[in-house]
């Protein structure tokens, strides 16, 4: 009997070889032109500013915006499986759902309502 991980472990093999051979022939061939601009942390066309020892205070806004990101990926991660099976779960997985929205749409209220939407 052959060993069912084989074939998981073939693509694992291509994908790492692929990928070091991407990385390396753009070492090889790739253009070494460097310059100060290309050296410099890329800033959206913001000029940058000195930091603080520490590296300065990040606005909570990114924080919040990246925790209601997760929320709302999380939200579609578990639709998406319930819209599949959705004949095969019944009644009780499709109460479960709405519940689940509902709780997700609450959370979503709160933060309207707080202004954790708005870009100042």
């Amino acid at each position: 009997m052959s060993n069912p991980y084989v074939p998981l472990l073939i693509l694992l093999a291509l994908g790492f070889g692929f990928a070091a051979l991407s990385v390396g022939t753009s070492l090889v061939v790739g253009p070494k032109r460097y310059n100060r601009a290309k050296l410099e942390a890329y800033e959206c066309g913001i000029q940058p500013t000195p930091r603080a020892a520490g590296g300065g205070r990040v606005p909570i806004k990114y924080f919040l915006t990246a925790m209601l990101f997760i929320i709302f990926d999380i939200e579609s991660v578990f639709l998406y499986p319930f819209a599949v099976a959705f004949d095969q779960l019944g009644l009780f997985a499709l109460v479960e759902m709405v519940l689940f929205i509902i709780t997700v749409f609450v959370a979503y209220a709160y933060v309207w309502k707080r202004g954790g939407l708005e870009w100042d």
